[in-house]
């Protein structure tokens, strides 16, 4: 039997540890930044499913448009 995650984990120090769900938020969102304030928008890619509903896939394409800058969306629906 698989266990799932209930808490978020980050890394310090190349150690995981838990975390808060602001903490974790925060982290990504800050690696998000950077990766686009060092490399650009087209650095980021976004993979959504579409066993998800149409409004997932949505805000996940909103996201990455209009919040990040990149285009660079896929999905599933293509295999």
């Amino acid at each position: 039997m698989s266990k799932r995650l209930t808490t978020p984990l980050v890394r310090d120090a190349g150690e995981l540890r838990e975390a808060t769900w602001e903490e974790a938020i925060r982290r990504a969102a800050t690696g998000f930044r950077s990766a686009v304030e060092t490399h650009g928008p087209t650095s980021f890619g976004m993979f959504s499913c579409s066993k998800t509903t149409n409004e997932v896939n949505y805000a996940a394409q909103r996201f990455a448009r209009r919040v990040i800058g990149s285009n660079n969306i896929d999905s599933c629906n293509r295999t």
